[in-house]
């Protein structure tokens, strides 16, 4: 399977860390007054990226030094308030190690930043099974841009429409079809009708095995 690869997003695939980073927000926000509703969480928070989060939400114009230092306390704050919660989605590693004793190559690409992929990939002793990971900071253009999509697949040295992605989010899905990518959609955050049309869609990763994957590569029969 050295020509294939299976990439993943990071929350709310890896971790179901979305309630969570609800959590932070509200208590962010809440520090600086800054007013919001659920559905603007849904709109304008998961699967975006933190630029455009500050921005949107904080309605005047912040220069880059400023969204930085916003972001940063907020991922502090996210950190602090996951640490007694971290656990991967359910069944994830028995399928993590089945795809690598496979031989696929595995990846990360989140849209969000290296602290925090490092806390959750090595609070989860994931990163023994990763052959590429890449993090906000790695990107220019960010999702649903497939900028991070295609510099994964090429990290790990795979045509992308050899590529199976797990995403969550609208724009996260987008960004992997754009890259011409296969898609499952990851149901923690959003319904199926909330999202692009994916190959196939799972609660978590006791719905899909290694069979369902190689359908999806036409590997069938490999």
């Amino acid at each position: 399977m050295n020509n294939y690869a299976i990439i993943f997003d990071m929350d709310g695939v890896i971790a179901h860390t979305n309630p969570h980073h609800s959590e932070a927000f509200k208590q962010f926000f809440e520090k600086y007054e800054i007013p919001y509703t659920e559905q603007e969480f849904e709109d304008h928070m998961y699967g975006k990226h933190n630029d455009y989060i500050m921005r949107y939400f904080f309605k005047r114009d912040l220069n880059d030094t400023e969204v930085q230092r916003l972001a940063d306390e907020k991922e502090a704050l996210f950190r602090e308030h996951y640490r007694e919660s971290l656990e991967p989605v359910s069944a994830l590693p028995e399928f993590l190690a089945a795809l690598k004793a496979e031989g696929f190559h595995l990846g990360v690409a989140t849209s969000a930043p290296r602290a925090n992929l490092d806390f959750i990939i090595d609070g989860l002793s994931l990163r023994p099974l990763m052959d590429a990971m890449l993090s906000s900071e790695d990107v220019q253009a960010h999702k649903p841009d497939p900028e991070i999509y295609l510099k994964s697949a090429s990290r790990l040295g795979v045509e992308p429409k050899n590529c199976v992605i797990f995403e969550d989010s609208f724009s996260g899905v987008t960004a992997a079809i754009n890259a011409g990518a296969k898609v499952v959609g990851v149901l923690t955050s959003h319904t199926k009708e909330q999202l692009p049309p994916c190959q196939h869609y799972i609660r978590d990763y006791h719905d899909i095995d290694l069979d369902r994957i190689k359908q999806l590569l036409n590997l069938e029969h490999a």
